[in-house]
């Protein structure tokens, strides 16, 4: 998708209450989806509730360098959305005294947040376990003040999490915007070179798989082997893991599902591949989602259909352990897409 105007898009499904409204209809010609709800019912899993408290995660805002065609953020450069320090440091405190031993950070990208580096030496300094910071690559090329990132990241031993659609640059630049991968190309340069993915280096860089198309991804063990192999022989560049992630039916991607007629399919598609084994490990039964202005969500993509947590703590300045883990998880049709074949979560495959 070119860069332009959010607002200016025609058609736009951006209105949260309206991709539930298409979603939940599930009325199809061959017939009508049966609810996620009474699949998990079936299964023996319903209600779906929290374990242990793990994983915080964080949209620092929506404001990203890039318009990507299946960003379920809706981000781009015209997005004004961004997490503020006194929300910030309402998230420090949380993290400090929840027990989670994961922070991760995502946007848009959150390096444009104009308090990001604060932060992570802020969170460094509280002692998290292991730090992410979810990267589109492209940033760090994008403007000289991003240019020493990796170097940033390397002093506070973050995890780098890296968005990258495809070895070849045909799909990826389809996908993300011309001229992309050449500079996420660049960008994994940069990154090997302070360490990244280096065997030995204890510096972590995975990288992120989304299908290009209205399909499942495929293993993704055998997508990891491709990637590997094409990268280190097209240009030298290493990392550790790859994590595929099943492009679930909202925002930008329902629109393009809609647009190019692949929507009932799709949600078939999905229905079809629901695995039961997967429902366990859902990234929602060990993760928090905490949005721009400090709104609480099982998870990002109910952060983007507004579906704040099923509990009387919804946001992070009143949090509360207990209350928050004796709550319900929200779920919805998009769901599907988080239980198809070997589950999705930020962190791959979840089976």
């Amino acid at each position: 998708m070119p860069l332009k105007s959010l607002s200016a898009r025609k058609n736009s499904l951006a209105n949260p209450d309206k991709q539930l409204e298409i979603l939940n209809s599930g009325i199809f010609e061959d017939g009508e989806l049966p609810k996620f709800k009474e699949k998990l019912e079936k299964s023996g899993c319903a209600p779906l509730k929290p374990k242990e408290l793990e994983i915080l995660q964080l949209n620092l805002g929506y404001m990203c360098n890039q318009v990507c065609s299946h960003c379920h953020v809706d981000a781009g450069p015209d997005r004004k959305e961004i997490m503020t320090r006194e929300t910030m440091q309402q998230c420090l405190e949380v993290i400090k005294s929840s027990g989670a031993h994961t922070l991760d950070l995502t946007g848009g990208a959150p390096e444009m947040n104009p308090n990001f580096r604060w932060f992570v030496e802020e969170a460094a300094k509280a002692g998290i376990k292991d730090f992410i910071v979810r990267s589109n690559l492209t940033i760090i090329v994008a403007n000289k003040k991003y240019h020493d990132l990796p170097e940033f990241f390397k002093k506070h031993n973050v995890h780098v999490v890296s968005s990258l659609p495809f070895y070849k640059k045909e799909k990826t630049d389809r996908q993300r915007g011309n001229g992309v991968f050449g500079r996420s190309i660049e960008a994994l340069k940069m990154l090997n070179a302070a360490g990244y993915g280096v065997e030995g280096s204890g510096l972590k860089l995975d990288l992120v798989y989304n299908p290009s198309g209205a399909f499942l991804p495929a293993s993704q063990e055998a997508l990891e082997r491709d990637f590997k192999k094409a990268l280190k022989e097209d240009f030298g560049i290493t990392f550790n893991q790859l994590f595929s992630i099943t492009n679930l039916p909202i925002s930008r991607f329902l629109e393009y599902l809609i647009a190019s007629e692949n929507y009932e399919d799709y949600m078939y598609a999905l229905v079809e591949a629901f695995n039961p084994s997967a429902v366990k490990n859902v990234m929602c039964t060990n993760t928090l989602s905490v949005s721009w202005d400090g709104w609480l969500y099982d998870c990002d993509f109910n952060q983007m259909l507004e579906l704040k947590v099923n509990s009387e703590v919804k946001h992070i300045k009143d949090f509360q352990k207990e209350k928050l883990q004796d709550r319900d998880i929200i779920v919805s049709q998009h769901c599907y897409g988080c239980t198809a074949g070997a589950g999705s979560s930020c962190q791959g495959s979840v089976t």
